[in-house]
Parts: C-alpha cells; sequence; structure tokens
C-alpha cells in the first residue's frame, strides 16, 4: 500500500494506492448523458432492502400519503422509520408466508406533496437534533452501521463517518457526473454528520486528487484519494485501509445519493429521494441515465432494453434485471422496482445454456477469464458481452490464494468464511467478521474456482454474530 500527499483546495488529500482486486471488462457502460426523468405510476417501498428489519405496517391500503410519510417501523426500535417518497395512495399491501411485509405500493400523484420538516440552524443544532429530524423524516435509514451493514443505532455515537465518493463496480455510475450539480446539498449534509460524531467525517475519491470530483471541494472533511481496480470504491475496503474496526468499536457509513438527500432534507424540509441511476448492461439497447426515484417500476425503463431474445450457442437465452450492479445487486426481474439502497440497474443476459466441452475448448476469445484460462489477458482493453452462467457446478471447498489476490484488505477470507461454515464465533472475530460485509468479498465469489456463493455465507455469518451479540 503507498501512500502519498497532494493539495487540492487548501485540502490535503492522502492517496492509498491498492494492488490487488479485478475489473470486468463488459460490454454496456452507460453514456455520460441523461436520457430521460422517469416517474412511475407505482412506486414501491420494500422492507425487505433493509437487513435485520422486522417491519411494523403503519398504513393500510386506500390510505393518503405524503412523501416523508412513514409506512413502516421497525418493530423493535419504533423509532426507526421508512417513508414513502411520493405522494399517493397506498395501493397494494404485498405479504408472504406467514404474513411477512415485502412489499407497499403506492400510487403516485401526478404532482409530489411533500411533509415539510422543521429544520433545526446547523450552526446551533445537537446532536440530538439532527437525529430526531432524520428519524422523523425517514431518512434514518440511509446512516448504515459497520460492522453487519445495518440501519444504524440512533442511540449510538460511531467513532467515525465513512463516504465513498466514488464507485468502482462494473458499469458503475460516474458520480463525478451525476452529483455535478449538488455540491451544496453535499455541503450541508457533510456539516450534519459532523454533529453526529466526534470522529470526523472520512470522503473517499478516485485517483491521486480527485479534481473533477464534487467531494474534492467540500469542508470540514477528511479526504483520501483511492486508486487501483475494483473493489477500491467500496466503503468496506476504504475502511479498512484507513481505520479498520476492532471489536467494540462502531462506525457509520452514508450512499452518496442519500447524502445529497440528507442536504435537500435540512436544505428545504423535505424527504426527496431523487436520483439519477446508470442502466447498463449488454442487453440494454441505449446505456444512457435517468432520474428516477428509488421504488420505480423496472418496467418503465424497458424502452431502453433490448427485450428480445437472442441465441447464445444456438439456445434462447432472455434477460436478466438487476438493481444494482452485476457482482451484489438483487435479481428483481422486469416487474420488480429499483431498491432503496441501489444507484443503477443492470441488464445482462440469462446463462441458462449449456457449452459443450466448456472450459476445456482451447480457444474462447468471447470470454473473460481472470486465471488466464482463456486468451482475454492478451487484449487487455476488450470488453465483453457477460452473462450469468457459472460455467459449472459447486464443488469441493479447496483452500487457494485466489481469493487474496483481488481482496485488498488486511484479513484471510478463506479462513473467515470456514469459521462461518463451522460456526465458530471466536475465529469469525478473530478474522475480520466485523469489517467485512457481503459486497466486499463479491469479488471472491466470482473469481471462486469451487462456484461457492460466498455472499450469502457473509450474509449467514454476520446474522449469527447479531444474535450471538444481542
Amino acid at each position: 500500500m503507498l501512500c502519498i500527499f497532494a493539495k487540492i483546495s487548501e485540502i490535503m488529500i492522502q492517496h492509498i494506492q491498492l494492488k490487488k482486486g479485478l475489473n470486468i471488462p463488459i460490454k454496456g457502460e452507460a453514456e455520460l448523458k441523461i436520457e430521460k426523468s422517469i416517474i412511475s405510476e407505482v412506486v414501491s417501498v420494500k422492507p425487505t432492502n433493509f437487513k435485520n428489519l422486522t417491519p411494523k405496517l403503519l398504513v393500510r391500503e386506500g390510505d393518503s400519503v405524503k412523501a416523508g410519510s412513514i409506512l413502516f417501523i421497525d418493530k423493535y426500535r419504533p423509532e426507526i422509520g421508512f417513508a414513502s417518497p411520493v405522494s399517493g395512495v397506498v395501493e397494494t399491501v404485498v405479504r408472504g408466508e406467514k404474513r411477512k411485509l415485502l412489499e407497499i405500493r403506492v400510487k403516485a400523484d401526478k404532482t409530489t406533496e411533500y411533509i415539510k420538516f422543521n429544520t433545526p440552524e446547523l450552526s446551533k443544532a445537537t446532536s440530538e437534533e439532527i437525529k430526531q429530524v432524520l428519524l422523523e423524516s425517514g431518512l434514518w435509514a440511509s446512516v448504515i452501521q459497520r460492522p453487519y451493514g445495518i440501519v444504524a443505532n440512533p442511540k449510538d455515537e460511531p467513532k467515525a463517518i465513512f463516504v465513498s465518493g466514488f464507485d468502482s463496480a462494473p458499469l458503475a455510475p460516474d458520480y463525478d457526473f451525476v452529483l455535478k450539480n449538488e455540491a451544496e446539498n453535499l455541503q450541508v449534509a457533510v456539516d450534519v454528520l459532523n454533529k453526529l460524531t466526534k470522529g470526523g467525517v472520512y470522503v473517499s475519491v478516485k485517483g491521486k486528487s480527485g479534481s473533477t470530483s464534487p467531494f474534492s471541494k467540500l469542508n470540514n472533511v477528511k479526504l483520501y484519494g483511492f486508486s487501483g481496480p475494483h473493489p477500491a470504491g467500496n466503503v468496506g475496503v476504504q475502511i479498512n485501509n484507513i481505520s479498520p474496526i476492532n471489536k467494540g468499536e462502531i462506525v457509520w457509513t452514508i450512499d452518496p445519493m442519500l447524502l445529497v438527500a440528507i442536504g435537500k432534507l435540512f436544505k428545504q424540509g423535505i424527504y426527496d429521494l431523487t436520483r439519477t441511476i446508470a442502466v447498463a448492461g449488454n442487453r440494454v439497447d441505449k446505456p444512457c441515465y435517468v432520474t428516477c426515484l428509488p421504488g420505480t417500476q423496472i418496467k418503465d425503463l424497458q424502452f431502453l432494453f433490448k427485450n428480445k431474445e437472442v441465441e447464445i450457442f444456438d439456445q434462447p437465452t432472455g434477460c436478466r434485471y438487476i438493481s444494482g450492479n452485476v457482482l451484489t445487486g438483487n435479481n428483481v426481474g422486469l416487474d420488480g422496482s429499483l431498491d432503496f439502497y441501489s444507484n443503477m440497474v443492470s441488464v445482462i443476459s440469462e446463462g441458462n445454456y449449456y457449452e459443450m466441452f466448456g472450459w476445456a475448448k482451447p480457444i474462447r476469445f468471447g470470454k473473460f477469464s481472470f486465471s488466464k484460462s482463456y486468451f482475454s489477458w492478451l487484449t487487455p482493453k476488450k470488453k465483453y458481452k457477460v452473462d450469468t452462467n457459472t460455467n459449472g457446478g459447486e464443488r469441493a471447498f479447496v483452500v487457494s490464494d485466489v481469493y487474496g489476490k483481488v481482496l485488498p484488505m488486511d484479513i484471510y477470507p478463506v479462513y473467515l468464511v470456514k469459521a462461518i461454515l463451522a460456526e465458530d464465533i471466536d475465529k469469525m472475530e478473530q478474522l475480520g467478521i466485523y469489517e467485512v460485509i457481503e459486497e466486499d468479498l463479491a469479488l471472491c465469489e466470482y473469481v471462486c474456482p469451487s462456484k461457492i456463493n460466498i455472499q450469502e455465507i457473509v450474509a449467514k455469518g454476520i446474522n449469527t454474530m447479531i444474535k450471538e451479540m444481542a
């Protein structure tokens, strides 16, 4: 790890160079233009977007709501509410097995009516006053706690708050483009966050200088620059390289798009989650950006998609619609919606086909390989049409150094995963369970020779820790 210093706008930036990781070259990167503003007739709010949550419904079908109206709360932390992003009428409450609350669908008004929240003067506001506004508005859900990646406890005080000002995932949105006009809201949000911690707000930008980033011009932040392949943009990787989390410590993280929403709340007094997202992937006809809300229906974006089936090895295959990036996003389908924390929609081909002889073929110029099994390493700038085919089934879990080559964190991923499978709490603590969530090991799953669902295992480990430490 190499550290140097650069000076920009009288802010000292510490630069961290990461060597480990992997950039997956996928076709379909979004063009830097906003194609359209999307307003869905029905907007979905899903309790399943929030980890470790037992929702308690506060509305019924037919109820009228405004943007900022609380739809449900956390049963065990009732002060934490989750709000509607639009005004309108609660059209449907969707439940699953054992009446589990899955989704609330709000039929949106043509013109959004907002609840007006009273916000204190920031220069005089206390931490408790700031928290109260965030809780009343439903924006407390934007504050995520590490360890575990769950909605933060408002009774805690973190040692610091971290924001990643760029995303290095495949086809990820360019925050320099998306947030170029949001400098004022970002500064307000940073001033708000500084009231919630004595440890300061850490912001990471891309590269040595980050001169094009709106984050590089913020005041009252501790600025870092990160260079290197994905997952350099993951906030968990940044925390590990700046100030690792030890047992008993808590840090908070906030997504850049939700940082803008916090700025709007304290500047205008409204709950406005409007964001510009990337619509990308090799099954998107016009990869671009659109302005919308979380909960927007995927089918309202289908004018951008190549919906027709294509043939791969003479076998028809459809599309996979992903809320988020191809490594960590949720497969929501064409009838799904944009998740609360998602800043992009990825559309790629389904891998429901069989390839005769598979990896044994001597020449496969159309396939990308991390292990140099194919010839992709000879054409480093080439982009590939990827699909969801795993090219084989799950097999014996063997000890390998392949995980360590793509994880720039000071942990032993293979041994951590084995400790989770064994439900060995002490080993999990020693091996870094407090420092990771699923997205941090997503590349390990991608390169895994055993085809093991690493992210599912990490999620299981986190749930085990939450239950044991409750």
